[in-house]
């Protein structure tokens, strides 16, 4: 058969590219979009039969199907919409702790949305380096900044404030403030970029080795304690008004949340407080209750915006940090000095093994919703590619002054109910999430708002993170053997967080004048104080030495009799 010209090639593209721009299936295609923009009505779907439901749902798009223009564009919008909450968190998250200026904090939002948009398009690439090596998991695979990363900064922090890396002062009444300290995100970024070599090396281990180190046992309980650790540490504290004025000082400047400047400020935990988190939590309950499939999968968003116009147009907002935001912002306009912390070495490399563990339970959730194989040597160089695509993220963040990045799950939900996984939604994705980065107003409109608002949906959102860890945990057996592992693992992560400074004090009484085991000490006490850390240590290593059992052990079914033969009320048959 004769092979085409270059020259027809190039014409047959053009021709395509004419016809998708000029006609009507080119943009609109068959896609269903009176489905996706629909309000639900949920008293009278029981009515609905099964086959209608069956025959509204929209066709399926594959990873490289033809996919009309509308369709790209809205559902890269969708996903970009999905991801947003949790791109802006972080860097809110890491300017409050570290009391950085609006000016600075703006600007970390819109480097992280910039980041992410242009990460994640290397990460949907699926490029062969050299042998079965390649870069990229060939998915709609976005990546936004770990979790994991945030739990174990608030950790570093501390203790660059208690060493004196970070100034402080004390108040009248005794109360320690936190001076603003940037050299602090720096440090956690230098360090960041070194850690990211563990993980580039753990994507050219087997992705079956891999597997069988970090099984679902082990990435459960580490998911789990993220989620859970981050509800308490940062979603309720702003629920209530902020951290900084959780403690109800008697003096100073956060006598009153946000500040005693604020247009309103209030107490911590008072009922205006209390109230404006709640209004945004219950909107993403109303928006999963009557929203169209389009709102469903932006619900975090709902929640905000939501909350946002009622703190508005009650006088709860400062719009400072909106003028005060340029017009348009990239990379680097704002740097900070990175260099390495070396008690954050340790617990580093633990968060880039976590994020290693998430990546590849995200990698498969994302090829299942996608209808590719999840299995074989094909799905295997998805892992591979996923994995070393991640470390060099790590890698890059650090560079474009942004915290790890590491794939998002976010997004598959977003394909589950649209049923496109084409990965021109991806691309369409990420140029609008650089979009919302580059134009800085938009990082501005994020900073101004209210920290109840963001702690009423960032706390559903973290603990939606901790529901996914719960799910992973569900693919186990849960025999004896299981059972024991998890209950270790929790005995530590569960007091850390009921307990936090339990560990805090271990090497009080030992200062060593040797630098470098001092650093060691104090790496040793983050790992402690860190939930999903000590956890996810221990379920490794009882996973690793504890032997397997083929089938479940005896003892649970003469526990089950127990519990029923002691419940009162009349018997089974």
């Amino acid at each position: 058969m004769p092979q085409p010209t270059p020259s027809g090639g190039i014409r047959s593209r053009a021709a395509q590219v004419y016809d998708k721009l000029t006609t009507k299936h080119g943009w609109l295609g068959d896609y269903d979009y009176a489905w996706l923009c629909a309000p639900t009505l949920p008293f009278t779907l029981p009515g609905r039969s099964k086959e209608k439901r069956r025959r509204t749902s929209p066709p399926f798009y594959a990873l490289d199907s033809d996919l009309p223009l509308l369709l790209a564009v809205t559902s890269g919008l969708q996903h970009a919409l999905a991801m947003l909450a949790g791109l802006i968190t972080p860097p809110i998250i890491f300017a409050n702790a570290l009391n950085l200026d609006n000016e600075m904090s703006a600007y970390m939002i819109s480097a992280s949305l910039i980041g992410s948009g242009i990460l994640s398009l290397v990460q949907m690439s699926h490029i062969r380096l050299f042998r079965n090596y390649y870069l990229g998991t060939g998915l709609l695979s976005v990546v936004g900044t770990s979790f994991s990363t945030l739990s174990t900064a608030d950790a570093i922090f501390d203790a660059m404030y208690a060493d004196g890396t970070c100034p402080t002062t004390t108040a009248a009444d005794g109360t320690v403030i936190k001076g603003a300290c940037p050299d602090a995100y720096g440090m956690v970024l230098g360090t960041s970029l070194v850690c990211s070599l563990l993980e580039i090396f753990m994507s050219f281990v087997p992705p079956r080795t891999l597997k069988r180190i970090f099984p679902p046992m082990v990435t459960g309980t580490v998911i789990l304690m993220i989620g859970a650790s981050l509800v308490g540490s940062s979603g309720i504290p702003d629920w209530g008004g902020g951290s900084n004025c959780e403690g109800r000082p008697t003096s100073g400047e956060y006598q009153l949340c946000p500040d005693i400047y604020a247009p309103r400020p209030a107490a911590w935990g008072s009922p205006e407080m209390i109230g404006l988190g709640f209004l945004s939590f219950i909107s993403i309950i109303l928006t999963e209750l009557f929203g169209s499939p389009f709102f469903k999968n932006v619900s975090i968003i709902v929640g905000l915006a939501v909350g946002c116009i009622v703190a508005g147009a009650a006088g709860y907002i400062d719009g400072s940090s909106i003028t005060t935001a340029p017009a348009i912002t990239f990379l680097w306009v704002h740097t900070f000095k990175i260099r390495v912390y070396p008690p954050a070495i340790l617990p580093m490399l633990a968060v880039y093994v976590s994020v290693a563990m998430e990546a590849i339970g995200d990698i498969t959730a994302s090829a299942e919703v996608s209808r590719v194989p999840v299995d074989g040597e094909e799905f295997d160089s998805r892992i591979q590619g996923g994995v070393l695509s991640d470390g060099i993220g790590g890698f890059m963040s650090a560079l474009f002054t942004v915290a790890p990045l590491s794939i998002f799950a976010q997004n598959n939900g977003v394909i589950a109910v649209t049923r496109c996984a084409n990965r021109n939604a991806g691309r369409f994705c990420c140029f609008f999430l650089i979009l919302f980065g580059v134009l800085g107003k938009i990082s501005g409109v994020f900073l101004a708002i209210p920290n109840p608002v963001l702690g009423g949906v960032t706390t559903f959102l973290f603990a939606s993170v901790a529901v996914s860890g719960i799910r992973v945990l569900s693919y186990n057996r849960f025999t004896r053997r299981d059972r024991f592992v998890l209950a270790a693992a929790l005995s530590f992560g569960i007091g850390d967080l009921l307990v936090p400074d339990i560990f805090s004090y271990l090497f009080n009484g030992i200062k060593h004048p040797n630098k470098g085991l001092q650093g060691l000490f104090d790496s040793i006490t983050i790992i402690l104080t860190t939930p999903f850390l000590i956890s996810g240590i221990v379920a490794v290593v009882l996973n690793l030495i504890l032997p397997q059992e083929d089938t479940p052990h005896d003892d649970d079914d003469v526990e089950v009799l127990d519990v029923e033969a002691d419940t009162p009320g009349p018997k089974k048959d």
